[in-house]
């Protein structure tokens, strides 16, 4: 089948045609979405959520680095 308009304009057209629709429908007073279930907010919660289990993973001290002393050994090793 041959493509409707060019093969590189053809996914942009319903890339764009994807993106404008959820636009209406978190946007529409039918649908009415709550805030806390609008995509930024699930973004922003998925995100700190994440954060959250790195630091946790991680060990969240916070390892205090003594940079001059750092400085000191490495001048005495040349």
């Amino acid at each position: 089948m041959a493509p409707l308009l060019s093969r590189t304009l053809d996914p942009v057209l319903g890339v764009c045609t994807g993106i404008f629709a959820y636009y209406l429908y978190e946007s529409h007073p039918r649908t009415a979405l709550p805030e806390q279930d609008r995509l930024l907010p699930l973004l922003k919660w998925k995100l700190e959520k994440g954060r959250k289990e790195r630091e946790a993973a991680l060990g969240a001290e916070d390892e205090v680095i003594d940079w001059k002393a750092l400085a000191a050994v490495a001048e005495e090793k040349k």
